[in-house]
């Protein structure tokens, strides 16, 4: 039986402050209150009307390494670490009020968020957390790149991911399995860093993005591994896919129930796998009906 647990969202107004890793520009983040059944919302203060835009799969469009809103013309990117700090506090109700199209890259984690999330502390409401539960294997993606979601044995949300640059290269291949919870993401996901490659840096810099990201932002792996920064984990990289993943799942707009095998999955395939939930499940929002 998988009840539903009641909505939550923080208790007071925190605050977090950075500068984009694509533009380069500072930004001010308000993380504030919201009434139960708002869910996750971002706000763009700097614009005339303060036009909101919902975290949800029906707003996603597609860019490249980054998980993008849009609504009525307004947009904000590189949401999923914000997504996942609250998806992993199970912070269902929340307004996100930024003054840029984009969210502030920090450390290349969760963990400035997760630490603001926390010291608002968190406000239970009375409305029930609606809830999807896979009843079935649904995969999508390719032989190559791939996630499924799969009915859980134990309740809850369970993630694999199978990380494989090759044998030849400075990532090589790393794997993981967690049963994600609020202590769990806090301690075994939150602090894991974005990576990439020393090439994927130099191209991105090449067409002038990035420009204001050091080695000391985010971890680029050179030949010897990363470059003026040293690992959290020893399998930080896998880690840090699964906490994108939790982000983006959380654009569901509900809590999924289920066991998630993804293998060189991004972005694009997670969004895929939430659509494809959402229109093959149902979603139970009663108290009396549990499953």
């Amino acid at each position: 039986m998988n009840s539903l647990r009641q909505q939550q969202t923080i208790a007071q107004v925190a605050e977090v402050q950075g500068f984009g890793y694509w533009s380069g520009e500072d930004v001010r983040v308000e993380l504030r209150p919201a009434a139960e059944g708002t869910g996750l919302v971002f706000v763009r203060r700097d614009l005339d009307s303060c036009p909101r835009i919902p975290a949800l799969v029906a707003q996603r469009v597609e860019t490249p390494l980054r998980t993008t809103l849009v609504s009525d013309g307004a947009a904000v990117e590189m949401v999923e670490h914000v997504l996942a700090a609250c998806a992993g506090l199970r912070i269902d109700n929340c307004e996100i009020w930024v003054d840029q199209p984009e969210l502030p890259g920090m450390d290349g984690s969760s963990r400035a968020f997760v630490d603001a999330l926390l010291s608002a502390g968190v406000t239970t409401q009375e409305a029930p957390r609606p809830q999807l539960i896979v009843t079935e294997p649904t995969r999508v993606g390719d032989d190559e790149c791939w996630i499924e979601a799969r009915p859980a044995k134990r309740g809850g949300f369970r993630a694999k991911y199978r990380l494989d640059y090759g044998l030849g290269n400075v990532i090589g291949r790393e794997t993981l399995e967690l049963q994600v919870d609020e202590k769990s993401f806090c301690e075994e996901l939150a602090s894991a860093r974005t990576f990439l490659l020393q090439s994927e840096a130099e191209w991105l810099r090449s067409r002038g993005l990035g420009q204001r990201v050091t080695t000391q932002d985010v971890l680029v792996f050179g030949d010897e591994g990363p470059i003026d920064n040293e690992r959290r984990f020893e399998d930080e990289c896998v880690r840090h896919k699964i906490l994108d993943l939790v982000g983006d799942l959380a654009l569901a707009g509900c809590d999924i129930v289920g066991s998630f095998i993804a293998q060189r999955s991004g972005h694009r395939q997670n969004a895929e796998l939430v659509r494809a939930l959402l229109a093959e499940g149902q979603i139970i929002e009663d108290r009396r009906r549990t499953a």
